[in-house]
């Protein structure tokens, strides 16, 4: 059982790569940088970057469902 205070946040595991044997350089950097943008990092740091008001952030989470769900819509129909 999660403790109450824990309850509510989020937790992230970091994003690692494994380097392979005779790999390039540019190759794994591209691999990294992939898997940081699946993870949503650069989004949550961009997000975080300044104070958001909770009523910003009540606006922004209704147009992430807005959002959702028209893809959801969009998705049905076909």
């Amino acid at each position: 059982m999660v403790p109450k205070r824990l309850e509510r946040r989020c937790y992230r595991v970091m994003v690692g790569i494994t380097v392979k044997e005779g790999e390039s350089y540019e190759s794994f950097i591209r691999r990294f940088r992939r898997a940081c943008e699946n993870a949503g990092i650069l989004r949550e740091v961009k997000r975080r970057e300044f104070f958001e008001k909770p009523s910003e952030k009540k606006k922004r989470k209704q147009a992430e469902s807005r959002r959702r769900a028209f893809r959801r819509r969009q998705n049905d129909e076909y």
